[in-house]
């Protein structure tokens, strides 16, 4: 058997009605293994001598309409290494259900309220789950940052035993195909797995904006579309794809000379990006052709 410590949390978003689980352990890949999430069911953290299987088998369940604690019951009920396993569900409504078995590595544990579970095994501490815990409960805003605040506070608390390397996190709306997520990041293996979690996510965040621009503009609400472009750049200045699209923004509906100062910006970081101004058609960038010529004028 192979012996994973990990920490994590499943949770609820009680005013959105988004579900999601986060996680963190010294093991390669832990989020193919540990997190699961499906839109308008629920969400699962299986771990300790993690079963995969326990993922898609609670998320059926739950669609089939049964509660979490009969879900979870009747998977142990029928698994021989049931004690060695720590398995978290919550349903779209309803309180979670949480298995920590008396196989499991010390110090572990789990502590559970009425919308998430926190739980954690071959820790450094007794402190982490609590502290899991309270830094949920304690923490306001979007249901991923909270449940980022839980994992910071177990690493806080002393977190695995073993040390750091991979991290992950899904969360998934109140209802949509089951392919719907909202945020789903892995870091796979990193010396500061939630560094790296929490930097995906802030150019996840980014990325979320860039789609509105882009859906606006096919809708040809196009100084609307700069608004979105630019708060995007905003959020991940160094990253030169968002640049360019806030460039041509600015360029159009902002600061002329400022929007070029970003557009060569962005063309030192990426030369493509002068090619592709070549390219794009008025109905995608307006002010591409207008933004080449300038260029083109001022060299």
């Amino acid at each position: 058997m192979v012996r994973r410590g990990t920490y994590s949390i499943v949770a609820r978003d009680e005013e959105t009605g988004e579900l999601g689980a986060a996680v963190q352990s010294h093991w390669f890949s832990v989020g193919s293994i540990v997190t699961w999430a499906r839109p308008g069911v629920g969400a699962v953290a299986t771990q300790s001598i993690a079963e995969p299987a326990y993922g898609p088998r609670l998320l059926d369940a739950l669609g089939d309409g049964a509660a979490p604690a009969d879900a979870l019951r009747a998977l142990l009920a029928d698994d021989e290494a049931a004690r060695f396993r720590q398995v978290s569900v919550i349903g779209a409504d309803g309180p979670p259900a949480t298995h920590s078995g008396d196989g499991c590595i010390v110090f572990a544990g789990h502590a559970v309220g009425d919308a998430f579970s926190v739980q954690a095994n071959m820790m450094a501490s007794a402190d982490v789950w609590p502290a899991m815990a309270e830094a949920f409960v304690g923490t306001t805003g979007p249901l991923a940052r909270r449940m980022l605040a839980a994992l910071r506070a177990a690493e806080a608390a002393g977190g695995d035993a073993r040390g750091k390397q991979s991290s992950a996190m899904v969360v998934v709306p109140a209802s949509g195909e089951p392919w719907r997520r909202t945020v789903d990041l892995r870091v796979e293996d990193h010396d500061e797995p939630l560094d790296e979690l929490e930097r995906l996510l802030v150019l996840h965040d980014a990325y979320t904006l860039a789609t509105v621009g882009d859906d606006l503009t096919g809708e040809g609400r196009h100084a609307e579309a700069g608004e979105a472009y630019r708060a995007a750049s905003a959020l991940a200045p160094e990253n030169h794809e968002l640049l360019f699209w806030a460039a041509l923004a600015e360029f159009d509906h902002g600061d002329r000379d400022a929007g070029l100062a970003q557009l060569r910006r962005a063309i030192a970081m990426q030369p493509g990006w002068l090619a592709l101004l070549g390219r794009l058609e008025p109905e995608v960038a307006p002010a591409a052709g207008r933004a080449l010529a300038a260029l083109d004028g001022a060299a």
